[in-house]
This record gives C-alpha cells, structure tokens and sequence, in this order.
C-alpha cells in the first residue's frame, strides 16, 4: 500500500510518499480502507518535533530518540472498514467510519488497522450526512475541543471566548459552545472572521486591532488555542469561579496562569484525553443535526502531502485541511 513516511525530523520535504506493507488486523482490530485524512497542527509539531522544553524529553521517548519510531503521522481519518478481526463485534465490512488514532498514529496511509475499543482515540460510525472529507475533519479537532468544554462544564447563558479561534479545535469550540447555548466571541486574524460570523460566532475580535485581555471586559470561559497570548492577563479577564483552558500552552505559560488564578475561585487547565467512542456519537447529533459544520479550507491528494504541511503551518488555514487519499 501506499503511505507517507517521515523520515526524520524536520521539514515537510523529509516526507515521502512509499509502498510499505498492508497491516493485517488483529483479533481485536479493524481493517479501515483510509478515503481521508487530515492535515493538523499537531502532525506538523510532530514532523518538527517542536514541542515546549519540559516536555520534549519525554515526547523525544515517546516517539524516538533520533529518528520517529512512528513514521506514519496523521490523526484522524474516514474510510470503509475491509476486514474486522474474529472477536470485533461493533463493526462489519463495508461500514462507513471515522476516527481518531490516538498515539499510534497512521491515518496518512491507504489502509490502517485500529482497536475496536483502544485505549487512546476511537472509531464509530461516520454521520450520514457527510462525506468522508469531511468525516475525516471531525474526530480529532472536535474530539479534543469537546473535551476541554466539558471540563469546563460550558451551559446555556454563559460567555465563552475562543482565542486562536479560526484553526480546527477553534472552529469546533465555537460550534460546540453555540450548541450548548453560550454566547460566544472569536478572536482571530481579520480574513478569518467572516467564516468565524457564518459558524454562529456572536462577536469576533481582530486580535491586531483590540487586546481581548486589556478591556474591563469578563468571560465565564476562555477557550485558548494560541501559544503567544499572556496567560495570566487572561486569568483576570475570567468571572469569579471562570475556566482557563489552554490547548497548547507553553511551560511559563501555565505558571503564570496557576499563579495568576491563586488564592480565587477561578481554575485552569491545560490537558484533555482524546475523544472517545461515545465522544463521537455526540458530535455525529449536532452534525447530523446541522449544527456543527466541519470546516474545510483546501483538499490535497496524498502525493502532495508536503505541500499540505506546509500549508498547514503557514499560519493562513480556516479550519482543517483534508487529504484524499481515495
């Protein structure tokens, strides 16, 4: 089978597209026939290994000390199941799925075999409004934002802000907090917020002409998916027992939030598990429902898998960028 392969760390030219040998399922697996996948911010850190210093260690561990152990990126995906193993219940051949991979990773290849029941990511049956592009764009991005939101136990009547709201979890978090009847303002870069207006944003803010953190202005929630925005100054624009949550913080940037927070009813937090299973059956409602919308700003095909990192990491994408690889 065809699959793009990372061969070291560093940039998008180290990828390469390879035959490599088709997994056969286990027992307790699914053999999925990728149709799509998605390009995220999370692949490109991963192909740069650029993660924050009290982290890199262990991630270094985790994923190979010279070179990647896992050579196969990608996180999520949407496909056909073409064989299940003998003792997998839920699913058949033929079914139309879409998943989360977890930490093994491998959805940037034509087949891929995951747990019926992993412990890290899931797989459920797509939506049925949806084809598989945009299927693919649904489990991680919306997987993780509905994670956080629940922490935060987000309810109908409450404020929430999404800064660094125009990416794949922002895009999400803004849809997600909307269904669950907040009122929600996007911060972004002006091309953006037109898009952030048509997903049901109520307000957004052009983070280079207004500083959401230097008004007299409160949310209950600060959703915050950008690394550069002081965190501590973001602490105080909280309610009195608001949420802070942080999708990729650096290490000072936690620590000025705890310590801005001390001593008040505010919290924060700055980890999530992967969706579950049961996670994306409550996307597949509002989806179905026609109110979460998978955002796709451009579609590649597997060969220019390159060219999608880069586009990815430019800074410039709305929403997800997909890859077809069927």
């Amino acid at each position: 089978m065809k699959a793009i392969v990372c061969t070291d760390y560093g940039p998008p030219d180290l990828l390469q597209l390879r035959d490599v040998p088709k997994p056969v399922p286990k027992d307790d697996e699914v053999l999925i026939r990728v149709r799509a996948t998605t390009v995220s911010a999370a692949d490109c850190e991963l192909r740069r290994f650029d993660f924050a210093p009290w982290i890199w260690l262990p991630m270094r561990l985790a994923f190979g000390i010279r070179k990647p152990r896992r050579r196969v990126l990608g996180q999520e995906l949407a496909g056909d199941v073409e064989a299940v193993g003998r003792k997998v219940t839920s699913f058949t051949k033929g079914d139309r799925v879409f998943a989360a991979t977890g930490i093994p990773l491998g959805a940037h290849a034509e087949y891929i075999c995951l747990r019926e029941n992993p412990q890290t990511g899931a797989i459920a049956t797509m939506p049925s409004n949806l084809g598989y592009d945009e299927a693919a764009a649904v489990p991680y991005g919306g997987g993780e934002a509905l994670q956080f939101l629940r922490k935060a136990n987000v309810r109908s009547g409450q404020r929430v802000l999404v800064n660094g709201a125009g990416g794949s979890f922002g895009t999400f978090a803004v849809q997600l907090a909307k269904v669950l009847g907040a009122h929600v303002t996007a911060v972004d870069s002006a091309p953006k917020l037109e898009m952030l207006r048509a997903i049901g944003a109520d307000r957004v803010i052009d983070y280079a002409r207004e500083d959401f953190t230097a008004g007299p202005e409160t949310w209950d929630v600060i959703f915050d998916v950008v690394r550069g925005t002081p965190s501590g100054r973001m602490v105080m624009r909280l309610t009195e027992s608001g949420w802070l949550l942080m999708a990729n913080p650096g290490f000072l940037q936690i620590v000025r939030a705890r310590w801005a927070a001390r001593g008040s009813r505010r919290r924060v937090s700055f980890t999530a598990s992967s969706g579950t299973k049961d996670d994306l059956a409550y996307l597949s409602g509002p989806v179905e429902a026609g109110r979460l919308h998978p955002v796709i700003d451009r579609r590649f095909p597997l060969e220019q898998m390159a060219e999608a990192h880069r586009y990815a990491e430019s800074g410039q994408k709305l929403g997800n960028v997909v890859v077809v690889v069927a």
